[in-house]
């Protein structure tokens, strides 16, 4: 908790900003005794044979942007954020029939701490491409890539695939010019006057690149496949009791723009065989590279 406050006060939050912020997130504790949200679906018990995870995205902005071919509905997660995520929907499971094609590498790091455990994962963010790349995020087309490549390596596992966009930070035109990279959404609210507006406009720009390539997947990979998110996203909205403006997704804070999420199915040919065999031989290192792709995220290692 020290570090979380030291960090706010060195972007110059205002004590009284500081104050209210820790006040709403006390508030939201308290109500929310679980581990996790247990109004939220356990994903993995949902009938799919490829589930399409977009990072931190908001049902309304979905339901407003998207022309993805299927039927669209929403559900509710279990976090609203993507550690929590991971450990309300595969602690203590081994799930055989899976293989998790990620940019996002929160499952990386706790998975051992969970007991979890899939067929195969897939660390997207170790593209050879992407090496050596300051502040490397993963853009969505490497994750298409990948996630086609794992569809044809394991044709009758369940593949789940999680891009990090449209989450922070934004590589649109938008993003690029008026958003410091290296921050988080909250530390970007307390140092710069951003207007509502522009922030509208990169999240949008950043869910308009990955719809482009969860169209490609929907074209290419065959059975049911469901377009959904971990969490959405919180864009300026007012909490309570406090009506403080709040940016980003802390975990334990269940509000409609953090845990609705969209739940779009779309079937693309016969439904595939899935089969649960033993896990593939896994690389355990956990280096710093994993720690620095972590932080360029915005999360707290």
């Amino acid at each position: 908790m020290t570090s979380v406050i030291s960090r706010l006060l060195n972007r110059k939050t205002s004590f009284r900003q500081l104050t209210a912020y820790h006040v709403n997130r006390l508030f939201y504790t308290i109500r929310n005794s679980d581990e996790y949200n247990a109004d939220g679906i356990d994903i993995f018990t949902q009938d799919w044979d490829n589930l399409l995870i977009l990072d931190a995205c908001r049902y309304d902005y979905f339901a407003d942007q998207s022309d993805l071919d299927g039927t669209l509905s929403t559900r509710i997660s279990r976090a609203s954020a993507t550690r929590e995520w991971v450990g309300a929907n595969f602690t203590d499971r081994q799930l055989h029939d899976v293989v998790y094609v990620s940019a996002n590498p929160n499952y990386r790091k706790v998975a051992d701490e969970i007991g979890a455990e899939v067929h195969a994962y897939i660390d997207v963010w170790r593209d050879d491409t992407l090496v050596g790349e300051e502040n490397t995020i993963v853009p969505p087309e490497t994750v298409t890539e990948h996630a086609l490549s794992a569809a044809e390596e394991y044709p009758n596992k369940r593949l789940l695939v999680h891009y990090v966009q449209p989450h922070y930070p934004f590589i649109g035109p938008t993003g690029k010019e008026h958003f410091d990279p290296t921050a988080t959404l909250k530390e970007v609210s307390a140092k710069y006057d951003l207007t509502d507006d522009r922030l509208d406009r990169a999240y949008r720009e950043n869910l308009d690149f990955v719809l482009d390539e969860a169209e490609r997947l929907l074209e290419k990979l065959h059975g049911k496949t469901v377009v959904s998110a971990d969490h959405g996203e919180l864009l300026g909205e007012r909490l309570s009791p406090l009506p403080l403006r709040a940016y980003g997704h802390p975990n334990g804070v269940y509000v409609d723009e953090l845990v609705e999420v969209p739940w779009l199915v779309h079937q693309n040919g016969e439904r595939r065989e899935i089969v649960s065999e033993e896990p593939v031989e896994r690389d355990d290192t956990k280096d710093e590279a994993l720690e620095e792709q972590l932080r360029n995220l915005g999360y707290m290692t």
